[in-house]
């Protein structure tokens, strides 16, 4: 009895950490982030309907190769004088039910090479769509990594700012005392509580900044709302510590190798390629082979039984599965058709083919070339970025010293507000340009390591 109560009675507990535990936060990483676009986002989906669209193309072409069958039936009611198609003589009567059933097929033996080159082409064209769904996935990458980074810039924005209004508070609790204590004029403790107003604001912008970009990444990822979506916080260390060993060459030749859209536009050159190749089959002569049974029955034809003592004929009817059997027909029919006048018809289509081959090879040297200039605006950022990270992680180590100086000296009365408050903004501002040119770094290198074909990992 007493161990039932101590179930009763614990059971509520167990209850509100089962439910506590089932709803706990889930802590996306950006491979996280990326694992669901990629399972999630609708540009994709619609990219992989195009891919199994292709290669359904792809699987027909082949299965084209094959003969084809069809059968069909006719059952025929004709009045007055017709022909009986069975005897091939015109009957007078005013009714007759006929019935025809057959069976074809064809195959081509040749045409020119055009089913084969039908079907390389659209083994590139599914090929390429395959790596089109390669380069989408690669965009949202970098649009979800580029997201991600603004969280954590804007996290440690945040931090800043409300470290920044901290210390300002403290400032304000001494200056109170000061005031009160006859140290200072009450001017100086109005000017320091404005600062620390001032920077209040600043928090609360931080605060919405953080919270917009929580609302974009959450957009990028169609989630429903934002909700306890957080996000995990790697540790970078010291992010420009080692210089940039890359050079632009050596990253447009790995880009060539691996990037989708480079593997894309060649495939598109060769699908056209094979489209030409299909274009001049026209002028080849094709060789068909059909083949056929066909069998009919008349209502309106007779079986001769004999004949009588004075040679007349004797008919009677004759039975439907008899007249089937009898007059059914095989066929079996070798076709050559040479092309000779098509009204230019095929000369047009392969002039049109070779401008296609021409567009796709010019699109390919403009992917080609757009990728070189990319990567070098991507590789003289990344520079730019590191220098300007070095040079503001050196300026900050100097505007602390300062501003602590500046600290210890308005403590005792030797600064006014207006120089302290000075000196602080000018700490809280070289603070934000390290977070932002670190940000900023880290997010170019990842560009340059995506142009290599290196997963995008944080």
């Amino acid at each position: 009895m007493k161990q039932s109560k101590k179930f009763i009675l614990l059971l509520p507990i167990f209850c509100l950490l089962f439910f506590t535990s089932g709803k706990a936060q889930k802590i996306w990483t950006l491979e996280d982030c990326i694992l669901y676009a990629y399972e999630n986002n609708i540009n994709i989906q619609q990219q992989v309907l195009n891919t199994q669209y292709n290669d359904n193309l792809l699987k027909q072409s082949k299965i084209n190769q094959l003969p084809n069958l069809n059968a069909g039936v006719n059952q025929n009611f004709l009045f007055g004088r017709s022909l009986d198609e069975t005897t091939y003589r015109y009957t007078e009567s005013q009714k007759t039910i006929t019935s025809n059933v057959n069976v074809l097929s064809s195959v081509t033996l040749f045409q020119g090479l055009q089913q084969r080159h039908t079907i390389h082409q659209n083994e590139f064209n599914l090929l390429s769509s395959l790596q089109d769904l390669e380069k989408l996935k690669n965009d949202i990458s970098m649009l979800l990594a580029s997201g991600y980074l603004q969280i954590l810039f804007n996290m440690e924005l945040l931090e800043v700012a409300e470290i920044q209004h901290e210390t300002t508070l403290q400032q304000v609790e001494r200056t109170s005392k000061l005031v009160d204590a006859g140290s200072l004029a009450r001017g100086s403790l109005l000017e320091i509580q404005a600062q620390a107003a001032t920077e209040e604001l600043n928090v609360i912008e931080a605060q919405n900044a953080l919270d917009i970009s929580y609302l974009t990444l959450t957009q990028m990822l169609d989630l429903d709302s934002v909700g306890d979506f957080s996000i995990e916080i790697p540790e970078f260390g010291d992010v420009a510590r080692d210089p940039i060993h890359l050079t632009v060459e050596q990253v447009y030749r790995e880009g060539l190798d691996v990037l989708p859209r480079i593997r894309s536009a060649e495939l598109q050159v060769e699908s056209a390629e094979k489209g030409l190749n299909i274009a001049k089959g026209g002028r080849s002569p094709s060789l068909t082979l059909r083949g056929s049974y066909a069998s009919g029955y008349s209502d309106a034809r007779q079986q001769l039984l004999g004949f009588d003592p004075e040679l007349n004929p004797i008919w009677e009817d004759y039975p439907f599965w008899d007249q089937m059997k009898d007059n059914r027909n095989i066929a079996l029919t070798f076709g050559l058709s040479i092309p000779i006048f098509n009204k230019t018809m095929i000369s047009t289509n392969i002039s049109n083919a070779r401008l296609n081959v021409l567009n796709y090879e010019l699109t390919l040297e403009t992917t080609k070339m757009d990728l070189y200039k990319s990567i070098q605006q991507a590789y003289a950022d990344a520079k730019a970025a590191r220098r300007a990270y070095m040079a503001t992680e050196t300026a900050l180590v100097s505007m602390e010293e300062s501003f602590k100086y500046t600290e210890e000296k308005y403590e005792v009365g030797l600064v006014n507000t207006v120089d302290y408050n000075i000196e602080k903004t000018r700490l809280t501002n070289t603070q934000s340009d390290l977070l932002q040119s670190k940000y900023d770094y880290i997010f170019k290198m990842k560009v340059l390591d995506f142009y290599r074909g290196v997963p995008i990992r944080l």
